[in-house]
């Protein structure tokens, strides 16, 4: 199959790219590299760089490449940025994605599987979270990547446009050729291992006071490679509706601590800051819906295993990628 995927220059874009080229599919990365970085890309797919927010390039992009279908990554994903800048989360994040979709729906594209996120519940009812609890979210960020989801269901409704939204929950982890490297970067593990590396002289832990057993946030992490699998199974012509991507497991912030200590060999001082604005404290999947209607079934299930890949990722490029 043909497929059309943004921000494939990204951290999740560029495992996805290059799991969609290991399974045989035809692969255009379309990126603006304001994110991604050109050295992520695949080199057995065709890169374009480019802006959703250019429509007219974008449906002659997608025409040209005969594009089946599109893996919509390309988003702004900042929480605390979208607490202080509200109007580039829903400018990108919704007012890009309808140029996509119009782009899309123009060029005669018949499946979109988007990156959603697990921030569009907001605090859950309970936990862990299965699709149908309300969605209520409590930052920018979450509420642009619902309003997209939305938008998904009357596309669907009017133009026949069939698609699948992941509810991503904590992507983590590396393949020996790609890995995490943000310009900004917030996440839990990249910035420990940047400890280790020299980098910085201590990790930063967000909020102690939380309702868990430690005081620290607890997340659902899940290895880039095991979302990339459940893209390539939501390619398949009828599969449609919304899933969550975890692995059913939470650890707090104190435990991926202790184990990217335990598997880098050093000890990683930390400091304790206040909460950030928008954080629940608790978000753990219920994924049973993907792997009974996909066949969706996670290979890196430890914390161990998805830790210490990262680890060896980010030893081989410790600077991250080269551009």
């Amino acid at each position: 199959m043909n497929v059309f995927v943004t921000g494939g220059a990204g951290y999740i874009g560029s495992i996805c790219v290059e799991e969609l080229l290991n399974a045989g599919h035809t692969v255009t990365v379309y990126d603006n590299l304001t994110e991604g970085h050109r050295a992520a890309v695949d080199p057995r797919a065709a890169f374009v760089q480019g802006c959703l927010s250019d429509p007219a390039a974008l449906t002659a992009v997608l025409r040209g490449s005969g594009a089946e279908a599109v893996v919509h990554f390309a988003a702004s994903a900042l929480v605390g940025e979208s607490m202080a800048h509200p109007g580039k989360y829903f400018g990108n994040n919704v007012g890009n994605g309808v140029k996509l979709l119009d782009a899309a729906v123009e060029a005669g594209v018949r499946k979109v599987v988007f990156s959603s996120t697990c921030a569009t519940y907001g605090p859950p009812d309970r936990v862990p979270i299965t699709e149908d609890l309300p969605q209520r979210p409590i930052n920018p960020y979450g509420e642009s990547k619902l309003m997209f989801e939305r938008i998904l269901g009357w596309y669907r409704q009017l133009h026949g446009l069939e698609f699948v939204a992941f509810r991503y929950f904590n992507a983590a982890g590396a393949t020996a050729r790609f890995g995490e490297h943000h310009r900004c970067e917030t996440h839990l593990i990249p910035r420990l291992f940047g400890v280790v590396l020299g980098q910085h002289d201590h990790a930063e832990i967000y909020g102690t006071d939380y309702p868990t057993p430690d005081g620290t946030c607890i997340r659902d992490y899940i290895h880039t490679v095991d979302l990339a699998q459940a893209h390539i199974l939501a390619l398949a012509p009828g599969r449609q509706g919304f899933y969550n991507l975890g692995n059913g497991d939470g650890y707090s912030v104190r435990e991926v601590l202790h184990m990217c200590e335990q598997v880098a060999g050093r000890r990683i001082p930390a400091v304790a800051k206040p909460r950030r604005p928008g954080d629940p404290p608790k978000l753990v999947a219920a994924a049973d819906k993907a792997r009974r209607e996909l066949g969706w079934n996670p290979q890196h299930r430890s914390l161990e295993a998805i830790v210490a890949s990262a680890w060896r990722w980010h030893q081989q490029h410790p600077n991250g990628y080269p551009d």
